[in-house]
């Protein structure tokens, strides 16, 4: 196989005669903020100790919301790579994974990348997100890239597209009811496991502080004991949620004038609007 290395903003490549439109990076103002335990474990993943060394490809679990995505975004962009993000569904295909055949303005074929293969012409970094919704059809065909061969064969295109050498990868997985069971053999080509938990009290404050600098710190406190009691209760509350909750709660209480917006009353009120009524067990 022969192709020529894209320059960074190029948009298209010539691939054994193809020409193969590539996508653009995601720009997002993630920050990383938690336990810097489960950074390293994923940069050393990513590391190349030897000329014959290939890197890892780390799958982080945990339950939606706990920032699985901002870490793997984080972690690639403290290495000065660009990100490249694909969302997994159960309608997920090959060819979506891979290369699409779409019909131009002239009636022709032409064949776009993903945002997997893009990163690897690009030597970027790609997030499958939420992976194992995807069903075994599509892991299939990522079989030969997570492992030794580090290519794809586009069956569409008629390709087999290597990886760059500072290609990485990372996947997603959450642990709900919705998801596909993942084939062993790509099991095995998916490790190490890293298990993203919630955050501490503290550390939850600091996430919503980063993401809801405007909100009142009596709102942060009042969510995050609740986040806290519904951690320790089993509960999957996330601070993806705690946020909307604080977001919500504040904008009620700014819409209220005066004397008139009853503090807690109002954020009980987000709490069940965000997450039921069984929710408010969790609150003072």
């Amino acid at each position: 196989m022969s192709y020529s290395q894209p320059s960074e903003h190029e948009s298209r490549i010539n691939i054994e005669g193809v020409e193969i439109a590539l996508g653009f990076p995601d720009e997002f103002t993630f920050h990383w903020i938690g336990q810097q335990d489960v950074m390293d474990q994923l940069l050393a993943a990513w590391l190349v100790v030897d000329k014959d060394d290939i890197p890892l490809n780390p799958r982080i679990i945990g339950k939606p919301g706990v920032g699985k995505t901002t870490l793997a975004y984080a972690a690639a962009k403290s290495l000065g790579k660009d990100v490249y993000i694909f969302q997994c569904t159960m309608d997920t295909r090959p060819e979506d994974l891979l290369i699409t055949p779409v019909v131009d303005k002239t009636g022709g074929i032409r064949y776009v990348a993903s945002a997997l293969v893009t990163a690897m012409v690009r030597g970027g970094v790609c997030i499958l997100d939420e992976a194992n919704r995807m069903s075994e059809k599509s892991w299939a065909s990522l079989a030969p890239l997570l492992d030794t061969r580090r290519y794809i064969e586009s069956i569409v295109a008629g390709l087999k597209v290597s990886a760059h050498p500072e290609f990485r990868i990372c996947v997603t997985m959450n642990e709900d009811a919705s998801t596909f069971e993942i084939p062993e053999y790509i099991h095995s080509r998916l490790q190490p496991q890293i298990f993203l938990d919630f955050p501490e009290a503290e550390e939850e404050k600091r996430i919503l502080r980063e993401n809801l600098p405007f909100v009142d710190e009596n709102i942060m406190d009042y969510v995050v004991n609740f986040l806290q009691r519904a951690h320790a209760g089993n509960e999957d509350y996330t601070v993806r949620d705690g946020i909307n909750i604080a977001r919500y709660a504040a904008k009620r209480i700014k819409s209220i004038k005066g004397a008139e917006a009853n503090f807690e009353n109002l954020l009980r009120q987000a709490i069940v609007m965000t997450l039921g009524d069984e929710a408010l067990m969790y609150t003072s």
